[in-house]
């Protein structure tokens, strides 16, 4: 049986509709944590003129190679493992990066990690796409998110929602400007930046 989100399944279409836009002129897609590969799936499906290079964590890695076995198209790339905090990072190149429901599970120094790493795999041009519940100026937008933080923090102090303040400032440092915040679906966000 293959590893299914319920999340993964509701957010796919209104995701969909950003990324139809926002990698309108982009090839290589690199997703960053795909889980159970439902968004690599289906993206891949529905953005044909793009190549979709799904990565993980080495313990999701058999859930989402059946699911690409058993559902890929022929644009969606094996699955590839992938620790933003192991050094070298592999050889991945691409001018866009998607990550969905991710920097709020990991600690804030993998999070610094990514960004860090970014300008190593991404072209000039570039754009970067991430999904999921952020705080603003440290306030939350709901009370559902501030409860959703105290159970990821519960579970796991280093995790929880992260300031988009923070995330940006990150980001620019990394040499990309932040184009858009789309309000979407459960209050979350879907950020886009594009490299300068």
């Amino acid at each position: 049986m293959l590893p299914f989100s319920d999340a993964c399944e509701r957010n796919k279409a209104p995701i969909l509709e950003v990324l139809r836009e926002a990698f309108a002129d982009r090839q290589r897609v690199i997703e960053i944590g795909a889980g159970t590969g439902q968004h690599a799936v289906h993206f891949a499906r529905h953005l044909p003129q793009l190549t979709w290079q799904p990565t993980d964590l080495p313990e999701y890695l058999p859930g989402l190679s059946a699911r690409i076995a058993a559902e890929g198209s022929p644009n969606l790339g094996a699955a590839l493992e992938f620790d933003v905090l192991r050094q070298p990072w592999p050889a991945l190149w691409g001018d866009a990066v998607f990550s969905a429901n991710t920097l709020h599970i990991m600690s804030w120094e993998a999070v610094e990690a990514l960004f860090d790493g970014l300008p190593r795999i991404l072209e000039p041009g570039s754009v970067l796409a991430i999904y999921g519940p952020f705080k603003y100026a440290g306030l939350f937008t709901t009370t559902s998110n501030a409860a959703f933080d105290a159970r990821l923090r519960e579970r796991d102090p280093d995790s929880g929602l992260r300031d988009i303040e923070a995330v940006n400032a990150l980001a620019s440092a990394a040499g990309l400007e932040l184009q858009a915040d789309n309000a979407m679906p459960t209050n979350n966000q879907l950020l886009v930046w594009r490299s300068r």
